[in-house]
């Protein structure tokens, strides 16, 4: 007998599922990060928020195949938005407050990784259901859903918490625009785990050898080396967000509700769009790359312009576009990349080498604004410095490259030289597999 062929949906699906998977993460690194800010936290100490929601973020390889071989993607889905919208409340209802900040911390990446399973339950749908030929029109609608959703959640969730009485309230608005979501379902195929003989053992087993053969290819390579380079990250986003950071340039909360928010969220589907359009007509690694490139000459530009309100909303939403078209050159990479067999896995990995970078990049990042500002330099109410640690003799000789800039653009030159030195990196490597492969023919 001949399976039922699946039934394909309209890509704009994916938009909707992905949204609180984006939203979680919107809702950490604007509408809280504003918060903290404005509340007197430090840059460093803010950045640790969006620091705990991708710590997970770069991890979720290692329990992705419990998503390929246990309950079916849409049964995880539903318990993984839900447990996500428990978290984005309990983000709210705490204080916001330097005492609660570890227990913040906790809550976060609590969520963060919980929130992983939303990705990956759709991804494994995807993976099977999408088409070479529809690689990038897909790529472009499910990033759609995650920086639409992460826009949504910051200019929301800031929105909410400000206007509101009480915080939890913005939570609770949250966590059930979350579950709504779950609604979208109704026209996704029913897509079952992956399971061989030999129980989920066995399965676990032929999930790791899939992702081995993967890596042993040309593509699954040049794609993973790509993916962990610090190649269009978007890092300084979370950064932009900042109050402090904002004030450089005059701009406050509306402006950065607006331009990490509601704007930005347009613009970044524009150039999901834009992205999956010529990932369709060019090589996906190609398409990345060279975005990577121009993002790092965005951040130039920025630096270099006016500190005025005009150039920061202007500089936020043409940087915003370049993290759409880069956010749907990564998933058109990945989909060029892990054919149809573990899929949750084989992409979960692919978001963990891409996570990593983001993560400590932003890390870096914003101790690079905070010891340019000369905010961290000596203990409250004293006058001698703190003892430099490594990191910070460190981080004081990348800032000590930028001294004659501000801390809010130097932040912003230190993110483009990383992105030039990776896209070249990755260049020199290419040329050199293509001269191996005419050396052996």
């Amino acid at each position: 007998m001949t399976a039922a062929p699946i039934r394909v949906p309209h890509p704009v699906v994916y938009t909707l599922l992905y949204i609180p998977f984006g939203a979680l993460s919107g809702f950490v690194g604007v509408a809280l990060t504003f918060m903290a800010s404005a509340s007197g936290m430090s840059v460093a100490d803010t950045s640790l928020l969006n620091g705990a929601n991708l710590l997970t973020s770069w991890l979720k390889w290692t329990w992705a195949p419990m998503v390929d071989v246990t309950l079916s993607p849409k049964k995880w889905y539903v318990f993984a938005t839900a447990c996500s919208a428990a978290g984005v409340f309990g983000m709210s209802a705490l204080p916001m407050t330097q005492d609660t900040l570890p227990l913040l911390l906790v809550i976060i990446a609590g969520a963060s990784l919980i929130n992983s399973i939303v990705g990956m339950s759709i991804e494994a749908i995807m993976a099977i259901t999408t088409t070479q030929a529809e690689q990038g029109r897909v790529s472009a609608w499910f990033q759609a859903g995650n920086l639409g959703g992460s826009a949504f959640g910051g200019a929301l969730g800031l929105l909410l918490l400000e206007k509101l009485p009480s915080p939890w309230m913005a939570g609770a608005v949250m966590a059930g625009a979350f579950m709504a979501c779950c609604l979208a379902l109704n026209w996704v195929p029913n897509v079952q785990a992956h399971k061989p003989a030999g129980g989920v053992w066995g399965a676990t087993t032929t999930v790791v050898r899939d992702v081995w053969a993967m890596l042993k290819t040309r593509a699954g390579f040049l794609s993973a080396l790509l993916c962990v380079l610090p190649i269009g990250t978007g890092a300084a986003q979370g950064i932009l967000a900042q109050a402090e950071i904002a004030k450089y340039w005059g701009a406050g909360a509306t402006e950065v509700g607006l331009v990490q928010g509601l704007f930005a969220g347009v613009v970044m589907t524009a150039g999901c769009f834009a992205g999956g359009w010529l990932c369709d007509r060019f090589h996906p690694r190609t398409v990345y790359a060279a975005i990577g490139l121009a993002l790092a000459f965005v951040a130039i530009a920025m630096g270099l312009s006016p500190a005025t309100v005009t150039m920061y909303v202007v500089w936020n939403m043409i940087y915003s576009f370049g993290v759409g078209l880069a956010y749907a050159g990564f998933t058109a990479v990945v989909l060029n990349a892990i054919g149809k067999g573990s899929a949750a896995t084989k992409y979960s990995f692919f978001a963990s080498l891409s996570n990593f970078p983001i993560w400590w990049l932003g890390l870096l990042l914003g101790r690079v604004a905070d010891s340019a500002l000369g905010q961290a330099v000596t203990p409250e109410g004293g006058d001698h410095p703190v003892p430099a640690s490594s990191l910070d003799v460190w981080i004081a000789k990348v800032v000590g490259l930028f001294h004659a800039a501000p801390g809010a653009t130097s932040m912003l030159y230190c993110e483009a030289v990383f992105g030039v030195i990776a896209v070249v990196g990755f260049s020199l490597v290419l040329n050199m597999l293509g001269k191996e492969e005419q050396a052996a023919t």
